[in-house]
C-alpha cells in the first residue's frame, strides 16, 4: 500500500518555490511565490520576506493562507504523472530573537541566505528580512501516478494545534 503522507513529505522537500495566497485588505486572494523550507511534526513552512510586502502585509491582518507546492518538471499537460502538494494554514511573521531554530531550518536549506536572517544582525535591527512560519492545518496530496481513480489525498497534520506559531 502506498503511503500518502511519506510522498507529500518527499514533494514537499523536493519543492523549491511555494505559491502562498493570502488574503487582501479587500478579502480578494492575493498569490505570490516564495522560496521556503519546511519541518515536520510539527508540520511548519518557512519564508523569508520583507515585512513592507503585500503578501506580508496582508497576513499581519488575516493570518489565514493557503498554498501549493510542485517539485515535478512538466514537459507536457497531457502528462499522466501529475502529482502535488496543497496546503491550508495559518502565517505569522515571527519575532527577531529566539527563533534560532527556525533560522537555522531556513538557512540551512537555503545556506545563501544566512546573513540576510542572521539573528545576531535580526536583534540589532540591520536586517531587511523577517522570518515568517505557516503552520499547516491541511495536508492535500494530488498524485494521479499512485492513486489513478482518487488522486486528490487528504494527508493527516501532525502537531500543529489550534494555537500560535510557537
Amino acid at each position: 500500500m502506498v503511503d500518502a503522507r511519506a510522498l507529500l513529505l518527499g514533494e514537499v522537500r523536493a519543492g523549491k518555490a511555494l505559491q502562498l495566497a493570502t488574503l487582501g485588505p479587500d478579502g480578494a486572494p492575493v498569490v505570490c511565490n516564495l522560496w521556503f523550507a519546511s519541518s515536520f511534526e510539527p508540520d511548519r513552512l518557512f519564508f523569508i520576506s520583507r515585512p513592507s510586502r503585500a503578501h506580508c502585509e496582508n497576513l499581519r491582518r488575516d493570518p489565514r493562507v493557503a498554498g501549493a507546492v510542485l517539485a515535478i518538471q512538466l514537459d507536457d499537460p497531457g502528462s499522466t504523472a501529475a502529482r502535488g502538494v496543497q496546503f491550508t494554514g495559518n502565517a505569522a511573521e515571527l519575532p527577531t530573537t529566539g527563533i534560532d531554530e527556525q533560522i537555522g531550518v531556513y538557512a540551512g536549506r537555503w545556506p545563501a541566505t544566512a546573513n540576510a536572517i542572521d539573528p545576531g544582525r535580526m536583534e540589532r535591527g540591520e536586517t531587511h528580512h523577517r522570518v515568517y512560519q505557516i503552520d499547516v492545518t491541511d495536508w492535500v496530496l494530488y498524485d494521479e501516478a499512485n492513486f489513478g481513480k482518487d488522486p486528490r489525498q487528504s494527508v493527516p497534520v501532525y502537531g500543529n494545534g489550534a494555537g500560535g506559531p510557537f
